[in-house]
């Protein structure tokens, strides 16, 4: 099979969620911000079930971010890639970003965020 340079990508899916280490984060909670890049060959894609139907990637998106807390968002990004992978044969690679923009770290800044990305075996 081609590895495929083409991709589905969803930016900027925000939740309201409970992940951290700390009390305060499970107690009140905050914003996470995720981005989810596939590849996907569209060589011959003429069906939604050829492809990656990405409002089924988003309904996965927010259950794993609104349904199950996590005290690192390392391992909420890993648990994201692992069900996308399962759940979309197409998806040949992706990349899943968490953003954590209002993460308990002293300093001014813009943004956290955590990467991982992952191949098909």
């Amino acid at each position: 099979m081609n590895k495929a340079t083409d991709r589905i990508v969803l930016t900027g899916l925000e939740f309201h969620a409970y992940h951290g280490l700390f009390s305060e984060e499970a107690k009140l909670g905050g914003r996470f911000i995720v981005d989810v890049e596939m590849s996907v060959n569209f060589s011959g894609v003429l069906r939604i079930e050829d492809t990656v139907h990405y409002g089924e990637v988003y309904e996965l998106v927010k259950l794993e971010v609104t349904g199950t807390r996590h005290d690192l968002i390392e391992t909420l990004a890993n648990n994201i890639a692992i069900q996308v992978l399962e759940a979309h044969v197409p998806v040949q690679q992706l990349t899943v970003r968490v953003h954590k923009p209002f993460a308990p770290v002293p300093g001014l800044f813009r943004d956290v965020f955590v990467e991982v990305t992952r191949l098909r075996d």
